[in-house]
């Protein structure tokens, strides 16, 4: 039995009907979609001021062995620039792209580094730059943490005293940075502290005899204890002070660990898209870039720091932000290019590693 026409031209309306009150009801609805839900990536980057910008001015250290030293050639080495152009790499930035700009631990806050005759408002500081909450009253706005380590102590080689505690330092000099909170520490545990602005100056005053100790991050002292020894690589750090003595590194016990941030300062996009770029490193089993920055800069001084840990094995877990993935969303970045990483013959390390105890926290 076949309809008739008249039935079949219903049928034709009541389906033209739908698709439009379909396709109206989407209309309607894609909006509220857009306007409520998260952002695209593409739409933080438009946030965060990136799109269009030719040039990403990432504030760092410049003098500590391991983590990050301009050598003589201007050329960057070091954990946190490894760190710097991972995060720059998922932001859509290469190497040329990035400027590195030395800053003190004082203007670490304000993201206000040193930039030849004048200053510089930086766009993110990457500079052993230890997470609590006097820096945050202070102004700085911190990323997950990308590095976990611990408070230590170095001296000479030839210091005849076991150092097992901040209390063994009783009655002796002791350098910081004078931005640490473990020049408080000292003082409570009898030593006589000193602080100084570089953690290098400290290092030299060890050298020269005018200190008899320095205490920060064991991740930072541990470069200046590896010294010109060398790595699986033959690489070796090169030598900047004078009077250079071999180093003792003195693992001195339990307290909170030093976990280390990004400052990105008030933008909020920009520390989603920065989270967002260690949550990928953290969870893509097929991005060895943390990785290879560990082992390229850390893992191998580890036999010249015995018995003090230099830092965690593994990268610390990582906020998860949401952003829209919606097939109407606009084209969001191309996919990260990593630009950090370096080619690795060997597998990557694995993710799990030396978890570290409770230890004293140098707020460095």
């Amino acid at each position: 039995m076949t309809s008739s026409p008249r039935t079949a031209r219903a049928r034709q309306l009541r389906l033209v009907g739908l698709v439009v009150a379909l396709a109206v009801l989407a209309a309607a609805l894609v909006p509220i979609v857009l306007a409520t839900g998260p952002p695209t990536r593409d739409e933080l980057l438009e946030q965060a001021g990136l799109k269009g910008k030719q040039q990403l001015v990432i504030g760092v250290k410049d003098d500590q062995p391991g983590i990050s030293q301009r050598l003589s050639n201007n050329v960057w080495k070091g954990f946190d620039v490894d760190i710097a152009y991972l995060i720059a790499g998922y932001l859509g930035f290469d190497h040329s792209q990035v400027r590195f700009v030395p800053i003190e631990s004082e203007d670490r806050a304000r993201r206000q580094a040193r930039d030849n005759d004048g200053f510089v408002i930086v766009d993110m500081v990457i500079a052993s730059y230890s997470i609590n909450d006097k820096r945050r009253e202070e102004g700085a706005v911190f990323s997950a943490a990308y590095l976990h380590t611990e408070q230590s102590v170095v001296t000479l080689k030839s210091f005849k005293e076991q150092v097992s505690s901040l209390e063994d330092l009783r009655g002796l000099t002791v350098c910081s940075l004078t931005t640490s909170t473990s020049i408080q520490r000292l003082g409570e545990a009898g030593a006589k502290p000193v602080g100084r602005n570089r953690i290098s100056e400290c290092i030299q005053e060890l050298y020269d005899g005018r200190v008899q100790a320095v205490t920060t991050d064991a991740a930072i002292l541990a470069g200046f204890v590896t010294g010109d020894q060398p790595g699986d690589d033959g690489q070796r750090f090169p030598v900047t002070l004078k009077n250079v003595k071999p180093l003792q590194h003195w693992d001195i016990g339990s307290s909170p660990q030093e976990k280390w941030g990004v400052n990105v300062g008030p933008n909020q996009a920009l520390l989603d898209l920065v989270d967002l770029a260690l949550y990928a490193s953290a969870t893509d089993e097929e991005n060895s870039t943390w990785e290879n920055a560990y082992n390229a800069n850390l893992r191998w001084q580890q036999r010249y720091n015995l018995p003090q840990p230099v830092a965690e094995q593994q990268q610390p877990e990582a906020r998860k932000v949401e952003v829209r993935q919606w097939p109407w969303e606009r084209t969001a970045l191309p996919p990260p290019a990593y630009p950090g990483s370096s080619p690795a013959s060997a597998r990557p390390a694995a993710r799990a590693g030396w978890r570290g105890r409770g230890r004293r926290s140098s707020g460095c």
